[in-house]
């Protein structure tokens, strides 16, 4: 079996491009693969883009799930690490390019979501399947969700677990391009990034990450949080894993 790794390529003209590789899960995200993205999220001079993308033309399950339970003793919850990481990724001086091939399912919708740009291949598709696992996504990955296709859409994506293929994903603003050589125009996109003033991408990013962040109260975030804990723990969601992971219809109680 081939370890998850996260591959890490240096190109000429500032490309970083960042391969996520767990082919045995459809490249599904765990703590050390998001310790490695963490790693090279770390900004320098010569990392003027960011590429992202998943091995063998699937871009990621998702967080894998025999990692998630219920939150620790210190309150930690099992997606602590993956919200920090995607928003590292978010927050990146550096502008960012999701190459969608596959799917990108639940942690994988967010991945592709915390970048800036998305290109998708023509059998891209998009799914969010918190409500089917019985959990509460972050607000922080909600609202990057509702930036990009709205309120309405959101709630679609998050509350019916749907599927969205790549011309549904184009048409809602999900995806910038879906072309037929995605890989291509995907690299495109990062050499004409790179290839921009540095501090005058990164200054205007930050600005305009800062127009599109309304923020929530400390309250609130206390509420979700507690709200986010209580779903975690929940016996929905150990049947909503267990039927997952045994690829069955969930049977949900409520409690």
């Amino acid at each position: 079996m081939t370890a998850p790794t996260l591959e890490v390529e240096d190109r000429e003209g500032g490309v970083r491009v960042l391969t996520v590789s767990n082919p045995t899960r459809r490249n599904a995200l765990d703590d050390a693969l998001l310790a490695r993205l963490d790693a090279a999220l770390d900004p320098g001079p010569h990392v003027r883009a960011l590429l992202v993308r998943g091995q063998g033309g699937h871009f990621c399950a998702g967080y894998d799930l025999t990692h998630l339970g219920p939150p620790g003793a210190d309150g930690r919850l099992p997606d602590d690490a993956l919200v920090a990481c995607l928003l590292k990724l978010e927050r990146h001086p550096a502008p960012s390019v999701a190459l969608v091939q596959g799917g990108a399912v639940g942690a994988g919708f967010d991945l592709a979501a915390s970048c800036d740009f998305r290109v998708g291949a023509p059998d891209a598709f998009f799914l969010m399947p918190p409500a089917r696992l019985g959990i509460v996504y972050s607000p922080e990955g909600l609202a990057r969700a509702v930036r990009l296709v709205g309120l309405s859409r959101a709630k679609q994506l998050f509350l019916t677990a749907r599927r969205l293929p790549a011309p549904e994903a184009l048409a809602w603003g999900l995806l910038d391009e879906c072309p037929e050589d995605a890989e291509a125009r995907a690299l495109a996109w990062c050499e004409t990034l790179a290839a921009q003033a540095p501090k005058a991408v990164s200054g205007m990013k930050e600005a305009f990450g800062l127009l599109s962040r309304s923020g929530l109260a400390a309250a609130d975030v206390a509420r979700l949080r507690q709200v986010r804990g209580e779903a975690f723990g929940s016996e929905d969601a150990k049947e909503g894993r267990a039927a997952f992971l045994g690829k069955r219809a969930p049977r949900f109680n409520g409690r």
